[in-house]
């Protein structure tokens, strides 16, 4: 096996380049809100690698949402989906994406959570609301 490569599944790089190198790009404390980007490539789409497919969406939805509770706990816990509801507005386009998560309530054992999703034209396409058990990282 290729050592550089399991690390790389242990670091989460692996699974971030293949979202789209999808990274946390600010953090409020106040507001306990995470500012995630990502690139949506022509792959991740269907018509003609025009629309994005609804689960790479959800996916970058998620994810925002994981790493604002990292970052309210401090990187001590994250979260795993126990529920996600998403609605799409407008169509995701290859480009550069745009997600902002926020810890709605986190309690000791689960955690409610919100994000949008802005496609390459800075629109709103999609928001996502989620419950997760928080785990010890």
């Amino acid at each position: 096996m290729n050592d550089d490569f399991e690390e790389r599944i242990r670091s989460g790089q692996a699974l971030s380049e293949s979202m789209g190198n999808f990274h946390v790009t600010g953090w409020d404390p106040e507001r306990k809100t995470v500012d995630a980007a990502f690139t949506i490539r022509r792959e991740y789409c269907h018509t003609n690698g025009t629309i994005a497919q609804g689960g790479f969406i959800t996916a970058w939805l998620d994810a925002a949402m994981a790493h604002a509770v990292m970052h309210d706990t401090g990187h001590k816990q994250t979260v795993f989906s126990l529920e996600i509801k998403v609605s799409f507005y407008e169509k995701v386009g290859p480009g550069e994406g745009r997600a902002v998560a926020r810890v709605v309530r986190r309690g000791k054992r689960v955690a409610f959570m919100q994000a949008t999703l802005y496609n390459p034209e800075g629109k709103l396409a999609a928001e996502a609301s989620s419950t997760g058990v928080l785990a010890e990282l």
